[in-house]
């Protein structure tokens, strides 16, 4: 259909709540409190946490720990009893090993707040470092991020630059075109939302297992929201759109190599049904590109639900991230944390990368290396573990390398292995290092042209 048989009105439900998901997400904002450039979502986020400073560590513990007593609950009591709840049901049946690490992340919580237990662990720079500190940027910036994501996701404007990508995504990425929404939908939104859309086109037979593996590992890449949160970590927040503009420029890099070498390049280029459904990704003879793609961010936004809806979607949204990511990252965190200030395992591992930054040139390389590996469990850690390092190079290097290396297991990596992706642990590692090895010299380079 034509954009032209579109009533005005359709126009209107496509460009108003997409330019206003632009506004607070994509246009940079001074922030006159924090003397800074950043977004809006930040902004909002900042003020939260200004006037919530006293009562969030008590909120977060109260929501992992409710998170984990009900997780449980749910296991004991049987999946099936949210039958009708789907979202609920998916937020609370997980697999045993994040059971156990809710209920972690839980146990941990309450000792930090009460201040009981070990000292590694109830310290302010372990435990109490996230309870007191990355737990409040998250609450702050999931609740406003979550509550307006559907103004990206949901009124067009995916469909809009989808269709515009169409044409780039099989020879630069050997993709077909309508991964290009996948990827879309990631950076914009989450990369979870990447990884479930993804697993559910595999298996429905619209990509074969090497597509459905590249894309998976390759572009399902954090947020706009969790690379913010990231910046925040290492207190270069006011650097946040040379930030991303890195990790997008090291990330397309990335994706360039990565479907071209094993483990990736190995990956049968067969589908999981004896029949795949043939979607055509030719653009109709009465379009041209431009055109095609605002017909259907028109067509889409049309069929977008009323403000009920919207806010439905949203509160769902900061309920997935608050309950699914803050008891992992209670847990998974406090633990690595632990390990890194009170044993020398990440110093050990981290010693053959020395050489490799130094080589690099990049200041307090000893102390980078220790964050080099820890970004496989999670995201957070290498930030949270390099924020205290004295130059700003490297910690921008740090949280941008935290963010392209992309395969942490407390979120996207853990839901590829739950997923039918045809990856497993093995292949998720040798990607990590790769896209590490890879986006490294890229990051370092232009952080040397910017500081």
């Amino acid at each position: 259909m034509k954009a032209s048989q579109f009533r005005a009105s359709s126009h209107l439900k496509f460009i108003i709540p997409s330019l206003i998901g632009i506004i607070l997400f994509m246009v940079p904002f001074y922030d006159s409190e924090e003397e800074s450039v950043t977004i809006l979502i930040a902004i909002l986020a900042n003020w939260l946490q200004d006037t919530l400073a006293s009562s969030i560590s008590l909120i977060m513990m109260l929501i992992i720990s409710i998170t984990a007593m009900i997780t449980v609950a749910v296991k004991v009591a049987g999946p099936e009893k949210l039958n009708g709840t789907p979202f609920f049901k998916s937020l609370f049946n997980v697999p045993p090993v994040w059971v156990v690490t809710r209920v972690l992340g839980m146990i941990f919580a309450v000792m930090v707040y009460f201040q009981i237990g070990p000292e590694a662990i109830i310290s302010d720079v372990t435990g109490g470092l996230l309870l007191g500190d990355l737990l409040h940027v998250l609450f702050a910036v999931f609740l406003f991020a979550g509550l307006f994501l559907p103004l990206l996701l949901n009124f067009g404007l995916l469909e809009l630059f989808g269709v515009i990508l169409t044409k780039v995504m099989r020879p630069l990425f050997k993709l077909p075109g309508r991964s290009s929404i996948d990827a879309l939908a990631s950076w914009l939104g989450d990369g979870t939302i990447g990884v479930l859309l993804t697993s559910k086109q595999y298996e429905e037979g619209y990509y074969t297992k090497r597509e459905a593996a590249v894309i998976g590992t390759t572009f399902s890449i954090v947020s706009i929201t969790f690379s913010l949160v990231v910046i925040s970590e290492v207190d270069l927040e006011h650097m946040f759109i040379p930030f991303y503009l890195t990790v997008a420029i090291a990330g397309f890099i990335a994706a360039l190599i990565m479907p071209r070498i094993p483990p990736l390049s190995r990956k049968a280029n067969t589908y999981v049904t004896e029949e795949a459904d043939d979607i055509k990704e030719e653009i109709p003879d009465e379009h041209n590109t431009i055109t095609y793609a605002y017909s259907k961010a028109v067509e889409r936004g049309s069929k977008a639900k009323g403000p009920v809806q919207f806010f439905k979607e949203g509160g769902q949204n900061i309920l997935d991230m608050w309950m699914g990511v803050a008891p992992i990252v209670m847990a998974l965190g406090t633990i690595a944390l632990v390990i890194a200030e009170f044993t020398p395992v990440f110093t050990w591992l981290g010693y053959p990368f020395i050489p490799f930054l130094q080589l690099l040139q990049i200041p307090d390389a000893a102390a980078a290396s220790e964050t080099i590996l820890v970004g496989f469990a999670d995201m957070f850690l290498p930030a949270i573990i390099g924020a205290s390092i004295e130059s700003e190079m490297t910690r921008f290097v740090i949280a941008s390398l935290s963010v392209t290396q992309l395969i942490y297991m407390s979120e996207v990596g853990g839901l590829l292995l739950g997923s039918k992706v045809p990856v497993n642990l093995k292949d998720l590692f040798i990607i990590f290092l790769l896209r590490t090895i890879i986006t490294l010299p890229v990051i370092a380079l232009i952080a040397h042209l910017i500081f």
